[in-house]
């Protein structure tokens, strides 16, 4: 899974929220702690950032790290799949794959259910939401009638304030890591 346009993404949403702040570039960079010539960089592609130093620039932007890396018609949505670092190697690589806002919690559950195995859930409090990640397997969704089918790989996010059921109709484990923000 290549995202070759990240460093794009990056470039583009750097420049965008710098100029809605009005600062300019050595102003974002003395305050992100950084060099004039880094922020320049990322700004016309030429530099591949850190994660950090990424992060303290959306610091200072007051934007979420999520939308640094997302494509500009992502924004204000949940990001999924965006590659957020690339190393010089072709199998390192970090990838977001799905990012929402919380205002008190998030938990990280690792789940396994036996072949022909599901969990019910019943509806959580107004504004919960979940983010599943399917490891090993195949995970049927039924969020309230609505059914999905994610393979390893692939990942969803939803508002869980509805019935809904994990559930494992393959023949093999299935593993998937939850996340659920509130």
């Amino acid at each position: 899974m290549k995202h070759p346009a990240v460093l794009q993404y990056v470039s583009q949403n750097v420049r965008h929220y710098r100029n809605l702040k009005g600062l300019s570039q050595q102003q974002l960079a003395d305050l992100a702690g950084l060099s004039r010539r880094m922020v320049a960089g990322v700004e016309t592609g030429q530099d591949n950032i850190s994660l950090a130093k990424l992060s303290l620039i959306a610091d200072v932007l007051e934007v979420d790290f999520a939308q640094m890396i997302a494509a500009p018609e992502q924004h204000g949505q949940a990001v999924v799949n965006a590659l957020a670092w690339q190393g010089t190697q072709a199998q390192s690589e970090a990838i977001l794959l799905a990012s929402v806002s919380a205002s008190k919690k998030v938990e990280l559950w690792m789940w396994t259910l036996a072949p022909n195995e599901q969990y019910c859930a019943e509806p959580d409090p107004e504004g919960y939401r979940e983010m599943l990640y399917v490891i090993e397997g195949e995970l049927t969704l039924d969020l309230a009638g609505e059914v999905q089918v994610l393979h390893a790989g692939e990942s969803i996010v939803y508002a869980s304030t509805i019935e809904y059921r994990y559930i494992n109709q393959a023949e093999v484990p299935l593993k998937f890591i939850r996340n659920a923000i509130y």
